[in-house]
């Protein structure tokens, strides 16, 4: 417990005392990489893997953009597997500063050994925290469902995953 105390403290300690750094801007291209993990929701299944985002801010607000990633799965009974996504998403970025949480949904495919090649629909939502002008550490927080149809979109919600990342983005 007295680690994870001063972790805190020395990343707090890292930070420019009452410095202001710029966020995103209308116009901005967005870039970010980030180590991913999913779990289902009895956390039987996990997988591990990386993520690369391309966004653009429509406005100071809006952000659109595509996301790739790809992951190694650890199965409860069975042998190990990889698989890929790749996600079309739309956020909402609350405000201006140094902190700046957004929500918003994502909707395109999954492919690979671990899974039947299918779409998914999820919401999402999570913080960007500027250590400089235009570098932020992010957090995101997915919960993704699969389905085959549009007539099983609401029949698969409750079945949906969880998936979580960690990563490094900068604004250009």
């Amino acid at each position: 417990m007295q680690t994870r105390w001063i972790a805190i403290a020395a990343l707090a300690a890292a930070l420019p005392a009452g410095q202001a750094f710029a966020a995103q801007a209308a116009g901005d291209k967005v870039f970010s990489i980030s180590g991913t993990g999913a779990s289902d929701n009895n956390f039987d299944t996990s997988s591990f893997g990386t993520t690369a985002e391309l966004g653009w801010m429509l406005n100071d607000t809006f952000e659109v953009g595509l996301r790739q990633g790809l992951n190694i799965l650890t199965l409860k009974h069975a042998n190990d597997s990889w698989n890929g996504s790749t996600l079309g998403f739309v956020d909402f970025n609350f405000g201006q500063g140094t902190v700046v949480p957004y929500l918003g949904g994502n909707f395109g495919a999954i492919y690979g050994d671990g899974v039947q090649d299918t779409e998914t629909a999820g919401i999402e939502g999570g913080m960007k925290w500027y250590v400089k002008d235009k570098t932020w550490i992010g957090f995101n927080v997915q919960y993704q469902w699969l389905f085959n149809n549009s007539n099983s979109i609401d029949n698969r919600f409750n079945d949906g995953a969880f998936l979580y990342s960690i990563g490094v983005g900068f604004n250009f």
